[in-house]
């Protein structure tokens, strides 16, 4: 298979171990081990007694049994364990899919999520999220006209990375009757799934739909990205049959001690999930203040969910070129929308760690300093 460059993974190896203010990260506060330990008893001493071979190829017990929880109407059976979430998508589109399929991507999205497809030889048809006054939104309909006779998936990432936009629950029923009416897969990548903003919980598309596909990963919404543990959840089982022999070919199975700690951080999900929420709230205060003094300079599209938000800035100069400007001179690293392959004056910005003020400080410097405002 040849496949074109992550244009995200290449931009953020040349910054994101170096400049010393992150302002575009798309994960949240993350925690050392003690701290993650210190939510249950007694599980620091399991955790160094821990065994050190292999695991379960579709993941430990525990673990799936946990993350079916998190469901309405998974099992432990409809769950199988990934390293993060790049491998489920990676393995997920090369047993589903070959060329010549038609899939349908929301746009703009994860690069994987449509780029794997494409190197399979599908043909992908982009269903964009659309800018309005009030900020970002779909439209169903323009969804079902690019349904072809050879669709065989329509890929979502909800809540969007970048936009912050999340669909409302009428929009996925909506979205599950065009694809049951024209028997089409679903894949949604739900990674920041419980980071809603506006305290509506929307189901997971695995629970509404037969055909339905849902990502998690502890990277995003929990903030334990080096943990580097993703899950696929269907009801499909003969889809699930195919991705644990694909998997042989992958991972083969997973970290036992990266499965251990997250089995304990889903046991105390809600905890974590409701501290990250408040980081995201309070920065997005913060931030709000910011660009209520900017006005003519930003257009600010506040997140309905989740830690990134995608920004239009009104300069002349083009956004990659002032995004590199930018972390060069001042050490401050904003994600340009050319990364997402997407037209227009964007940046991502994002909300979920602590130091988000001091970065934020050090950018409204560089705005002062260079006369942008």
């Amino acid at each position: 298979m040849k496949i074109r460059d992550f244009k995200l993974e290449v931009f953020f190896n040349k910054y994101e171990f170096t400049a010393p203010y992150l302002l575009s990260q798309s994960d949240c506060e993350s925690m050392s081990i003690k701290e993650l330990l210190g939510y249950e008893k007694g599980a620091d001493k399991q955790f160094l007694e821990g065994w050190l071979g292999y695991t379960e190829v579709p993941g430990h017990p525990e673990l799936r049994k946990v993350i079916s929880g998190l469901y309405t109407t998974m099992k432990q059976k409809n769950i199988i364990v990934h390293a993060g979430a790049q491998e489920p998508i990676f393995n997920f589109m090369n047993v589903l899919l070959d060329k010549g399929d038609h899939v349908i991507s929301q746009f703009p999205i994860y690069q994987s999520l449509f780029e794997v497809a494409n190197a399979i030889g599908c043909k992908v048809s982009r269903w964009n999220i659309e800018q309005s006054e009030s900020g970002w939104r779909v439209d169903i309909n323009k969804l079902e006209q690019l349904v072809q006779p050879n669709t065989k998936l329509i890929v979502l990432n909800s809540p969007n990375n970048p936009t912050g936009h999340t669909l409302k629950k009428e929009e996925i029923e909506a979205i599950t009757e065009i694809a049951k009416r024209h028997d089409i897969y679903v894949f949604c990548d739900e990674v920041y799934k419980s980071l809603e903003l506006d305290g509506v919980k929307r189901p997971w598309f695995a629970d509404r739909y037969e055909k339905g596909v849902s990502l998690g990963v502890m990277s995003k919404a929990y903030g334990l990205a080096g943990l580097r543990i993703g899950w696929l959840a269907t009801r499909d089982m003969d889809l699930i049959e195919e991705l644990i022999k694909m998997k042989h070919y992958t991972s083969i199975c997973s970290s036992g001690p990266a499965e251990f700690l997250s089995i304990v951080a889903l046991r105390h999900g809600d905890k974590i999930l409701d501290r990250n929420v408040k980081i995201i709230e309070d920065n997005l205060k913060n931030a709000e203040s910011f660009f209520n003094r900017y006005p003519d300079l930003f257009e600010f599209n506040k997140p309905m969910a989740g830690p990134v938000a995608f920004i239009r800035m009104n300069i002349t100069t083009q956004i990659e070129e002032f995004c590199d400007i930018l972390v060069k001179e001042k050490g401050v690293l904003l994600l340009p929308a050319n990364i997402y392959l997407f037209p227009g004056q964007y940046f991502r910005m994002g909300f979920g760690r602590k130091n988000f003020a001091e970065c934020l400080a050090k950018f409204e410097e560089y705005l002062i300093e260079k006369k942008y405002v």
